[in-house]
């Protein structure tokens, strides 16, 4: 999992032992520990880890890392590119035809809906 990575940026947790530290080291990455008491240097990653155990972690029954995984990926490709938010920007303008009719599509058998309209 850390094949090509070059570091770990991470905060003062006590969760990052000198165990875990050297394991990191061994694999080739450098631990970037942020500076004290600065949680904003952190917020986008803070506010994506707390949407997705809000809205969905919380809320399904895993069995195993293979479940985890597939939950994180489809929820991950919902959040960047389907869910209603300022960040997303129309490239093809012809996404934006209004005369076809709104359809439902979800992820995660239900869990995860988004509208959009039929070509």
């Amino acid at each position: 999992m850390l094949k090509s990575k070059r570091y770990l940026i991470h905060d003062r947790d006590p969760l990052f032992t000198a165990e875990f530290l050297s394991t990191l080291t061994e694999a080739g990455a450098q631990s970037v520990k942020l500076p004290p008491r600065s949680p904003n240097l952190n917020s986008y990653a803070e506010r994506f880890i707390r949407s997705i155990k809000e809205s969905r972690l919380e809320r399904m029954i895993l069995f195993g890392e293979d479940a985890l995984r597939a939950a994180v990926i489809e929820f991950i490709a919902h959040y960047h590119g389907e869910r209603k938010h300022q960040g997303i920007i129309f490239r093809d303008l012809s996404l934006l035809n209004r005369d076809g009719r709104a359809r439902c599509q979800s992820r995660l058998g239900g869990m995860l809906n988004y509208y959009d309209r039929a070509a």
